[in-house]
């Protein structure tokens, strides 16, 4: 049973393999419903400025991210796209939404070891990060690409919105899995995560805003946790 409407790692895939399986709502409009919400609190927290970087993972949460550039397109605004790790390695609805970016001449940066100081130059320039690199799926110790990247957007002064979860924290337990983003603000989907309000997750999260995804919270119910 879901406690106090806070999910658990486990609820959450949960919920969207349930959405998929049993409501036909696809990974596809999730995501674009996802996308969508985190584009919108973006367009509010930036206003009249213009420059922000959105550094997506090559799962899921990435593709949030590709969906969150896609709209903040349609609104005037070209994001820097930054993705950790090649092209090649996306997959699934996250690979369709890149695609859709590229098909829309929107420039995709592929971070490596070689060119991070590409990352670290050009940070501090922007109004705002969006963090979509790991979400509530991430276990075990973040490394390689992701904890660099994870610690250089940590270390810069800009404003920091991340999507669903701060990447490298554990959605559970509050735990930090090696290294995590400090947010500012968090846009979760559906309804917050246990690691959220347990643990580090108080002080990791920032603000935290709740959207809706078009399927009820009380679909989770009968998941285990």
């Amino acid at each position: 049973m879901v406690k106090n409407s806070n999910l658990t790692a486990r609820q959450a895939l949960g919920l969207d393999i349930k959405a998929r399986k049993i409501f036909g709502i696809s990974t596809l409009v999730l995501m674009e419903n996802a996308g969508r919400g985190v584009a919108c609190e973006a367009l509010k927290m930036l206003g009249d400025k213009k420059t922000v970087a959105i550094f997506c993972g090559r799962g899921n949460n990435g593709g949030d991210g590709f969906v969150t550039a896609r709209h903040l397109l349609t609104a005037g605004i070209k994001p820097d796209v930054f993705l950790a790790g090649k092209m090649s390695g996306v997959h699934k609805e996250a690979k369709t939404n890149l695609e859709i970016l590229l098909k829309l001449k929107q420039k995709v940066i592929e971070v490596r070891e070689n060119n991070l100081y590409l990352v670290k130059n050009k940070i501090s320039k922007y109004a705002l990060v969006i963090d979509a690199l790991l979400g509530v799926g991430a276990r075990g110790e973040v490394k390689g690409i992701y904890r660099d990247l994870i610690k250089i957007i940590d270390a810069s002064p800009v404003y920091i919105l991340s999507v669903d979860i701060p990447s490298g924290l554990d959605a559970t337990s509050g735990g930090i899995l090696g290294d995590s983003i400090r947010a500012d603000k968090t846009v979760t989907f559906v309804a917050k995560k246990r690691g959220m309000v347990a643990g580090s997750g108080k002080k990791y999260c920032g603000e935290i805003i709740v959207k809706d995804l078009g399927i009820p919270l009380r679909y989770a119910t009968h998941l285990k946790s």
